[in-house]
């Protein structure tokens, strides 16, 4: 085929497939042509390409999600999340503190509640000397400079497993009844020193309660990571196993409150709601499968935003490392560089030690 060229336009052409189209299409980009212009050139030497390079990731990108169980000297393999654990807070302390050597600024607390614990309303999420209250607390003592974010939800202390109260009659999720609930977790964990609170059950209006009620109770800094754009994913199995919710959930869902996975529009007014209602910070969960609304609500808002690489997507990862399809640090890496790419300004990532060693490692190398 000839291919006539000058220096003031390429032309690509290539066939369409609508019904109608017969003819090759021309697109017209204004430029000069091949040789001068070569993209490979940028790509050649290695300082090339790091002085070009768009997205870029650090330690301090990162936030460690941990799970904390009761006791001491207590820690426990997640068997569907190998190399994580479930620690006490005396141990938990200790990992802690590697993680602020790393320059990881902060932790996401999650807990693991005892079954004798459990109600139906998940009244043991407020108790002012439950089992986070007495983490956050351990934690600022002995690390104040790391941020310490607290998961506002009710599952972990719910019999049924569902993030808020249910009606006795109908089963449905009460939504003003669990923002109600929801209020006074979030203010007993401020009050026990949280840098953050992080509502992730998805009701409608806690944003806006818990802002109130923070700003009510003079807690003006505490900050607040709305769990805006949570979808109702498969990939949050391991983690479920974790937090002991798994058994108490059985086989009912989570779709009457969190997002349809095959929704975007929905996601930007779920995240301008939570603006709107005072969130500092805004995520979208999970990770790597929703990176094209990450990208949506970076550009629609440029808020500081955050995502989740879940539970189900670092099963994946470990498991495929584990039979030796993937290399692990690589495909890692370039997972957490591609958030980055697609806006998120943080990343709650259970590889954070892992990927904070092998950032530190290529820096000195």
């Amino acid at each position: 085929m000839n291919d006539h060229r000058n220096a003031d336009e390429v032309r690509v052409s290539f066939l369409t497939h609508t019904a109608t189209a017969t003819q090759p299409m021309t697109l017209t980009f204004p430029g000069q042509h091949y040789p001068a212009t070569r993209m490979r050139r940028l790509r050649a030497t290695p300082f090339a390409r790091a002085l070009q390079r768009e997205a870029r990731l650090a330690a301090a990108d990162l936030i460690w999600p941990v799970f904390v169980c009761p006791g001491e000297k207590q820690r426990q393999a997640v068997p569907s999340m190998p190399g994580v654990e479930r620690l006490s807070i005396d141990l938990l302390i200790a990992a802690a503190g590697e993680a602020v050597a790393l320059g990881i600024p902060a932790i996401a607390l999650f807990p693991v509640i005892d079954s004798a614990d459990k109600t139906a309303d998940g009244r043991a999420a407020w108790d002012e000397r439950g089992l986070v209250p007495r983490a956050v607390q351990a934690l600022k003592t002995a690390h104040p400079e790391l941020g310490v974010i607290c998961d506002v939800a009710l599952d972990p202390y719910t019999v049924h497993g569902q993030d808020g109260i249910l009606d006795e009659r109908t089963g449905a999720i009460l939504n003003d009844v669990t923002v109600e609930a929801l209020v006074r977790q979030a203010q007993v964990q401020a009050a026990a020193g949280a840098d953050v609170v992080a509502p992730s059950d998805m009701m409608d209006g806690r944003i806006g309660a818990i802002r109130r009620a923070l700003e009510a109770g003079g807690f003006h800094q505490t900050l607040i990571l709305a769990y805006a754009a949570k979808y109702a994913s498969a990939y949050y199995g391991p983690f479920r196993d974790a937090v002991g919710s798994a058994a108490q959930l059985g086989g009912a869902g989570k779709e009457t409150y969190q997002m349809d996975p095959a929704n975007g529009d929905e996601a930007l007014r779920e995240v301008a709601l939570d603006i709107a209602e005072g969130a500092d910070f805004v995520m979208v969960k999970p990770g790597l499968p929703y990176l094209d609304i990450v990208w949506r609500v970076k550009q629609q808002f440029g808020m500081p935003t955050a995502v989740y690489q879940v539970s189900g997507e670092y099963a994946m990862l470990k498991a495929a490392a584990a039979n030796g399809w993937l290399d692990e640090r690589k495909t890692v890496l370039e997972a957490l560089v591609a958030m980055r790419r697609a806006g998120a300004d943080a990343i709650l990532t259970y590889y954070a030690l892992a990927a904070a060693r092998w950032l530190k490692d290529a820096h000195a190398a």
